[in-house]
C-alpha cells in the first residue's frame, strides 16, 4: 500500500467516524442494553440502576401468561395494517402516475399531496384522532359498517371498518410514497413509451407491460417504508403499552414487536425477490 492510498483511506475513515461514533453511542448501545434489560428485573434507585436476572420470564408473561397484552391489541392492529398497506401503495402509485402527466397546475398539486407529510406530525395526527377527525361521514349514511359486520367475520370486520373510518388519515400517509413513485416513474425512458405507441399499444397495455414492471423496485421500497411508518402509527397499541414503570417488561415487549416488524419486512423481501425473478427473463 503506497502513501497516497493510505492517506485516502485515512481521510475516508475520518469522514465516516462521526457516523460510526454516533451509531455506536445512540443506536447500538441503547438497542443491546434494552435486550439486556428484557432478561432482568430493573429497579431505579438513588444509587443507580439495579438489575436482577430473571431469564425469559417477561417473554413468557407476554406470549403465554398475559396473552391479552399482545394478541387482543396487536392482532387487530396487524389486520388493519394488512388492509392499509395495499391501499396506500395503490393510491400512491395512481396519484404519482397522474402527477407525472403534463397539465396546468401540476406543481401546485404535487405540493398539495406532499403537504400532509410536513404538517402531519405524530402529535397533530394524535390530536386529529382524539377529536374524531379524518373519518368519512358517508360510512354511517351508507351503513357500510353494518354490511361489514354482516358479511365478514368479526375478526376482520372491525379492522376493515377502522381503516375505512379513518380513510382520510390513511391517505395522508401517502405523501412520501407518492414522491418516491414519482421519482421512479421518471426513471423510465420516454423512448420506451414512444416505441410502444408506434407499435399500437394502448395506455392500459402500456401500464401493465412497461410502467408496472419498471416500478417494481420502487413498489418494494414503498412497501418497506409503509410497514415501518404504520408500525409507528400514533394509535399503535404496542407503543402505548410501553411505559417506564417496568423497564424489563417494556423492553421484552419492544423486542417481540421488533421481531414482528422484521417478519413483515422479510415477507415483503421474499415476495419482491420472487416477483423480480419472474420479471428477469422478460427483461432479458
Amino acid at each position: 500500500m503506497n502513501k497516497k492510498t493510505a492517506q485516502r483511506k485515512l481521510e475516508g475513515s475520518m469522514f465516516i467516524a462521526p457516523w460510526i461514533i454516533g451509531f455506536l453511542a445512540f443506536v447500538a448501545f441503547p438497542l443491546f442494553y434494552s435486550l439486556y434489560m428484557s432478561f432482568h428485573q430493573v429497579r431505579i434507585t438513588v444509587t443507580g440502576v439495579q438489575t436482577t436476572p430473571i431469564g425469559v420470564q417477561y417473554y413468557r408473561e407476554i406470549l403465554f401468561a398475559d396473552g391479552g397484552l399482545l394478541y387482543d391489541d396487536l392482532v387487530p392492529f396487524l389486520r388493519e395494517a394488512l388492509v392499509m398497506i395495499p391501499i396506500i401503495i395503490v393510491f400512491s402509485l395512481m396519484i404519482a402516475i397522474l402527477l407525472n402527466l403534463k397539465f396546468a397546475g401540476r406543481t401546485a398539486f404535487r405540493v398539495i399531496f406532499f403537504l400532509p407529510v410536513i404538517f402531519a406530525s405524530g402529535q397533530i395526527i394524535g390530536e386529529f384522532i382524539a377529536q374524531g377527525e379524518g373519518s368519512l361521514g358517508i360510512i354511517s349514511s351508507l351503513r357500510i359498517d353494518y354490511m361489514l359486520a354482516r358479511y365478514l367475520p368479526p375478526s376482520w370486520a372491525g379492522p376493515i371498518g377502522n381503516v375505512i373510518g379513518s380513510f382520510v388519515l390513511v391517505l395522508w400517509y401517502s405523501g412520501v410514497q407518492i414522491l418516491i413513485f414519482l421519482a421512479g416513474r421518471q426513471t423510465i425512458a420516454r423512448t420506451v413509451y414512444e416505441a410502444a405507441r408506434i407499435d399500437g399499444a394502448d395506455p392500459w397495455s402500456t401500464f401493465w407491460k412497461i410502467t408496472l414492471p419498471g416500478m417494481v423496485p420502487f413498489i418494494f421500497l414503498n412497501v418497506i417504508f409503509t410497514i415501518v411508518d404504520l408500525f409507528t402509527y400514533p394509535s399503535n397499541p404496542i407503543i402505548s403499552k410501553v411505559t417506564t414503570e417496568n423497564y424489563g417488561l417494556s423492553s421484552a415487549l419492544a423486542w417481540i414487536y421488533f421481531m414482528i416488524v422484521l417478519l413483515f419486512v422479510a415477507l415483503a423481501l421474499l415476495i419482491y425477490t420472487r416477483i423480480n425473478a419472474s420479471l428477469s427473463p422478460r427483461r432479458q
